[in-house]
């Protein structure tokens, strides 16, 4: 072999060996099915995740991945550390510059409320987008499982709805044994609503060991009169704050005018933190008993 067979052969050799170390490795990664049935690939243990909701970011956190949240919505405000993760629109107005700007390996959306052209934006650019749609009280349960499945959380996530569902069950327990009261839950102000059948509000009413006055409408969020919530007899009145500079906190005053309202008789108005009841997230769990203290303020023991 001549000397120009071996210069050949020791350039082609440092030309592979550049490219081979300039080519990022190629990473594992599987493919799954989303709670609107894409197929999604994901890469293994994603490290930089974008939540596009509040219940996701609680998730996450919840699921142990702090570290790997690197963007999240405006209202995305619990835990405290989900406050200083970079933000990327709200839950509606999303930023795509934002999020691409992120290079996220992952991103999680939510097809209750994130808008469809923004989600087929980012997997048009090569981005996973995985998104969840839980529906009802236990599809919660089921997206902790499918969240923690796609980021590597398998087992923090079952061992989180383990705990979970074992205190719906103490809360289940104990709503059997007790006299059920009914319950009017008030979540707008002007005009007056409320919440319907086909509500996660209703199911966790009725879990805790309520009756919702409402509960046999088919309209999700009814509205509603004054006159006909003193028709109805409420037993107790809940108003969800919503979080809106403490309107619903003065809306609790206003009703002590209405003295027919046995509610009102017997002070039983109370306002209860809107992320605990309106959040698909594991935080719903701390909603379900809540309201059971609200309802079964006899029954003083720790449910936790």
């Amino acid at each position: 072999m001549d000397k120009n067979d071996l210069r050949k052969r020791a350039t082609a050799f440092i030309i592979f060996m550049l490219v081979f170390l300039i080519l990022p490795v190629p990473t594992c990664a599987a493919v799954y099915t989303d709670e609107i049935g894409r197929s999604v690939t994901v890469p293994e243990n994603p490290g930089r995740i974008v939540s596009l909701a509040p219940n996701i970011t609680e998730t996450l956190f919840a699921l142990g991945l702090d570290k790997e949240i690197v963007g999240v919505t405006v209202f995305s405000d619990y835990p405290e550390a989900a406050g200083k993760k970079a933000k990327v629109g709200s839950f509606v107005n999303l930023s795509l510059e934002k999020i691409v700007a992120l290079e996220p390996d992952l991103v999680i959306a939510t097809a209750n409320g994130n808008r469809k052209k923004i989600i087929l934006k980012l997997e048009s650019m090569g981005i996973s987008v995985y998104v969840i749609r839980p529906e009802g009280f236990e599809d919660i349960f089921k997206t902790i499982v499918n969240i923690g499945r796609i980021t590597g959380k398998e087992d923090a996530a079952a061992a989180l709805v383990d705990k979970l569902q074992r205190r719906v069950r103490k809360v289940r327990s104990m709503a059997g044994s007790v006299e059920k009261p009914r319950v009017f839950f008030q979540i707008g102000i002007d005009p007056i609503v409320s919440v319907g059948r086909d509500t996660i509000h209703n199911r966790l009413i009725t879990l805790a060991g309520g009756i919702n006055i409402l509960g046999d409408v088919a309209i999700e969020y009814p509205r509603i009169s004054i006159e006909k919530v003193i028709m109805k007899r409420p037993d107790i009145i809940i108003i969800s704050s919503m979080k809106r500079g403490g309107k619903f906190a003065r809306e609790k005053n206003k009703w002590n005018v209405w003295k027919d309202i046995s509610a009102v008789k017997s002070g039983r108005i109370h306002v209860i933190d809107s992320d605990l009841t309106d959040h698909f997230s594991p935080r719903i769990v701390d909603g379900l008993e809540e309201l059971f203290r609200i309802m079964h303020p006899e029954k003083n023991i720790v449910i936790k």
